[in-house]
């Protein structure tokens, strides 16, 4: 049975608003300034909450602080999209005291990537809301193509994706809900309230910075909790700055994500642009898409 899409929230229009956030590691004002700027070009507004410069230690402010702030505007009906500034650690932290009694009524985009991960689980898992996986605005002068195509997915213009082909890629069709993100956040969420159910979906990984013998420990620990078995298909992002002990373990992480999908069917994506590296186009997370692992991959919205 084909699964629909999870509910989308609104598109957003010129003259709308979009809260900044920031739910992990801490920001400046300075380095907030040009994607602020950029936002207002696109024809938006801004609001920030009070906390948003605030710091401890390496947190954008204390749990309550950032509690506050990603509360205030989950429940501001004028805000239509939420942009995480950063990611670094520290949203779990928050997670579990957030009311989303407001924006379940009144959904908006959720949107950032890596430590947003827990968002974006948690909100799929409980709320059935489609959210919005891609740049963060700490991030936005790094590759003006992934920034633009965040503005048509925010206006609802992105449709699909044309991917060169990868020698280790699997090829076929598949149709599912999107889902996943940072392989490292997703084996953190294992058996938690975020924890996310991937049976006929297609699930997306990347990560970053990670010693490649955790990576084949990450791949193994999901495949073990039944979360590679069932996928419809598997899009795999970059694997960014991957490190290595002195005895060399001796598989690339793609190579190590290959082998552990191994006796499985479905489709596999190596080297979607997206993740820590510069490219990072955006995906609906929750969305109902199209797969197609051929010469080329096709990565649809339906």
């Amino acid at each position: 049975m084909i699964k629909t899409s999870l509910i989308a929230p609104p598109f957003l229009k010129p003259g709308d608003y979009i809260g900044l956030v920031a739910s992990a590691r801490k920001v400046s004002a300075e380095e907030l300034a040009p994607a602020i700027n950029l936002l207002e070009s696109w024809g938006l507004k801004v609001r920030l909450p009070k906390n948003i410069y605030s710091i401890s230690n390496q947190f954008a402010g204390t749990d309550a602080e950032r509690l506050s702030d990603m509360q205030q505007m989950l429940d501001d009906a004028d805000v239509k999209a939420i942009i995480v500034a950063r990611g670094g650690y520290g949203s779990v932290r928050i997670i579990d005291n957030l009311d989303f009694t407001h924006f379940r009524k009144n959904p908006k985009w959720i949107v950032g990537f890596s430590d947003v991960t827990v968002f974006h689980s948690h909100i799929q898992t409980h709320l059935g809301i489609q959210t919005l996986h891609s740049t963060m605005p700490i991030s936005f002068s790094k590759d003006a193509e992934s920034t633009e195509l965040l503005k048509k997915a925010l206006l609802g213009e992105l449709k699909e994706y044309h991917i060169e082909t990868n020698s280790l890629n699997r090829q076929g069709k598949a149709t599912g809900i999107l889902c996943g993100g940072n392989l490292s956040l997703l084996y953190s969420l294992a058996g938690t309230a975020s924890d996310i159910d991937t049976k006929g979906k297609i699930l997306f990984l990347e990560d970053l910075d990670e010693y490649l013998y955790h990576i084949d420990r990450m791949m193994l620990q999901l495949k073990r909790g039944g979360k590679l078995a069932h996928l419809g298909g598997l899009i795999i992002g970059d694997f960014s700055e991957m490190k290595d002990n002195t005895v060399p373990f001796g598989k690339t992480a793609e190579q190590i994500i290959r082998e552990a999908v191994q006796k499985y069917d479905y489709p596999v994506c190596f080297g979607f642009p997206a993740g820590h590296s510069t490219k990072n186009f955006p995906l609906y997370m929750g969305r109902h898409c199209e797969l197609n692992v051929n010469a080329k991959t096709l990565l649809r919205f339906l």
